[in-house]
């Protein structure tokens, strides 16, 4: 049989999940998929590939190797219902690593993200109510809860991005201890973070035909002045950062604080929106 997935990141979205990707992938003995989110579990279309081709992505790994793929869709409940299942009854033993971050700021990065991707276009306090993605993902219980029933708990490895960011090291020991990774990984810190949306331009193929085309480009730089360009480059650019409205992030405290409390249980802590970053990055939470 074909080498096989011992681990899956399965999210969140905007967690670092790509950085991470990458920083497993440089480990020798560590294989993981190139696309980075093969979503074959979740994506109808991708699934209707078959189990020979999601199992190719794994053919350059050696025997000894530890294979993993990182699909964020994988906990986007309930967009992609069929996922826990499918998984499955693939791999009934699989470990998982699911990364979590401050629901709020998790809710932001994704409404920036979806903003470039040309998926929503309102501001951001509109969005939250035309989009309950954008809520839903950030509902972490809701997300776990099908894998603890399906795998158990102790497959699932809690990790935050606020303490990855700055436990960057003893962090990537952790998880590659639950993988079952032999040696002492090592994170890279001259590997810039991936998939970062700090630019904010919104996507446009007609724009970036233009762009990109090699004659075009050379020929606008030489008789476009840099100014121009600038402005033109700045009808797409988010000019800052989404502000919530009070009332929206009352709203949005409010929910997420239930959510919290009862993933706090599930780690022994109180979490709140307002305790959640100092208490993730004080220690390393695991179920209790």
């Amino acid at each position: 049989m074909a080498n096989s997935p011992n681990f899956m990141i399965i999210g969140a979205m905007k967690c670092a999940t790509s950085t991470l990707h990458e920083q497993l992938a440089l480990q020798p003995g560590i294989v993981m998929t190139e696309p980075k989110e093969p979503n074959f579990f979740s994506n109808n279309e991708e699934y209707q590939r078959g189990i020979d081709w999601y199992l190719s992505l794994f053919t350059e790994a050696q025997a000894t190797d530890i294979c993993g793929e990182s699909s964020t869709h994988y906990t986007k409940l309930p967009t992609y219902p069929e996922t826990v299942s499918r998984i499955a009854a693939e791999f009934p033993e699989l470990k998982f690593i699911y990364v979590m971050r401050h629901p709020i700021d998790r809710l932001v990065s994704q409404y920036i993200h979806e903003w470039t991707e040309g998926v929503i276009s309102v501001d951001i306090n509109e969005a939250i109510d035309q989009f309950p993605q954008l809520i839903e993902y950030s509902l972490y219980t809701r997300q776990l809860a099908p894998y603890f029933q399906q795998f158990g708990q102790s497959m699932v490895l809690p990790v935050f991005f606020e303490r990855l960011l700055t436990e960057s090291q003893s962090e990537l020991e952790r998880i590659c201890s639950f993988v079952g990774y032999g040696d002492v990984p090592r994170w890279n810190f001259d590997l810039d973070a991936q998939n970062v949306s700090q630019e904010r331009i919104r996507r446009s193929e007609w724009r970036d035909f233009l762009v990109e085309a090699p004659i075009l480009k050379q020929l606008r730089r030489l008789f476009i002045p840099k100014s121009l360009r600038t402005w033109v480059r700045s009808l797409w650019t988010m000019k800052q950062k989404p502000q919530l409205t009070p009332e929206k992030l009352a709203r949005l405290q409010e929910i997420f604080d239930q959510d919290l409390t009862i993933l706090g249980s599930w780690l022994g802590t109180d979490l709140t929106c307002d305790t959640f970053k100092n208490i993730v990055k004080k220690d390393a939470l695991t179920w209790r």
